[in-house]
């Protein structure tokens, strides 16, 4: 895989300084790239890096020097972070999966493969599945009846894909993620302790002798386009209508939406997020790690959650959120403060009640 620093420029709608004939082969830090690297110096503090690689081409910093840093070319992107995007699409070929139906594949006759498709060994692909045209199906991926696949999707090694699951255009499943399980639905023929704690605000009730019983999921799950999803992610089939993620959404890995959960578009859910049945998302939400959103609630459309925040109850449009509970950015922030006040205002406490004390005494 090589590339001249013009190929790269014309990917990332760069200028170019110097010669842009050079041939890179890959990108890498400024101090430990070689020759045919391009370096990622950025920022002017990745300046000194760059005397200590070997690299002859970088791409720089809007209005950096250079030939004063000693290179040869040059690309100057106006948002670097961005440009980022753009080179790491061009230089990652993605998994090798040879175009057609690998031999130890199990396909039903009855489903439908697109033109280019690429299905990898040992691919499990049911009765009337839809595979769009170029999608890549790495291997030991299981996509079970009824089940649609876009154009031009990528689902790495080892992703199962449940029942009647509907999945757009360019989608992205990385290994190990679990599309269209079961949901964890469960009742008791009489209230159970849950519910009776819900109703009572936690007061103590009678305990409840009763066994568990399934509550089915015959709803599906329906994934826009442009969604990726993150390694050993989970998302469990709705009960009766489907949970839904829309547009151009990113999860991130082990990421759990539980049965009914509605996510929007162009939301991020960071790892190790969690989201209970019958929630809704709304659209650009970006959830930090490990935030937890409880059930049959609603988080409006633009809210950021910090990480490990524990969000439980509906959260209005726009607002950034941190802690447990989940409290408004600048009500926790000033809460942390005073929690760290806390023993010198407990110490202030008991030298008031001995004061006072005394003074009780001595009337």
């Amino acid at each position: 895989m090589s590339f001249t620093v013009f190929d790269v420029a014309a990917a990332l709608k760069a200028e170019v300084f110097g010669d842009g004939d050079i041939v890179i082969t890959g990108a890498a830090e400024p101090a430990s790239a070689g020759p045919d690297d391009l370096a990622l110096a950025m920022d002017p503090k990745y300046a000194e890096g760059l005397a200590l690689g070997a690299a002859r081409a970088a791409i720089l910093w809007d209005g950096a020097d250079w030939q004063t840093l000693g290179l040869e070319a040059a690309l100057v992107v106006p948002r670097p972070r961005f440009a980022m995007s753009g080179l790491t699409a061009l230089m990652d070929p993605g998994p090798e999966i040879a175009p057609g139906i690998h031999a130890s594949a199990v396909v039903d006759p009855s489903a439908e493969i697109g033109d280019g498709a690429a299905i990898g060994p040992f691919v499990v692909i049911g009765a009337g599945v839809r595979i769009g045209r170029g999608a890549r199906i790495a291997s030991h991926v299981s996509i079970a009846e009824g089940s649609v696949i876009g154009a031009d999707a990528l689902i790495h090694a080892g992703v199962r894909i449940g029942a009647r699951v509907e999945i757009g255009d360019r989608f992205i499943c990385q290994p190990g993620a679990v599309i269209g399980a079961d949901g964890f639905s469960f009742v008791t023929p009489e209230k159970s302790r849950v519910e009776e704690a819900r109703a009572s605000l936690g007061a103590e009730t009678a305990a409840v002798n009763a066994s568990w019983t399934r509550i089915y999921s015959i709803g599906s799950v329906q994934i826009g386009d442009d969604v990726e999803i993150g390694a050993n992610s989970t998302i469990d089939r709705g009960t009766i209508r489907a949970t839904s993620i829309g547009d151009r959404t990113k999860l991130d890995n082990l990421v759990h939406l539980g049965h009914n959960v509605s996510v929007g578009e162009d939301t991020l859910l960071c790892g190790q997020v969690g989201i209970a049945g019958s929630t809704k998302i709304g659209d650009r939400v970006v959830l930090g790690g490990q935030v937890g959103v409880s059930d049959n609630i609603f988080v409006g459309d633009d809210v950021v959650a910090g990480g490990a925040t524990k969000i439980m109850s509906k959260v209005p449009a726009g607002r950034v959120m941190l802690g447990y509970p989940a409290m408004k950015m600048e009500q926790y922030l000033e809460a942390g403060r005073n929690w760290r006040r806390l023993p010198r205002m407990m110490d202030d406490v008991r030298a008031l009640k001995k004061a006072v004390l005394s003074d009780d005494k001595d009337d």
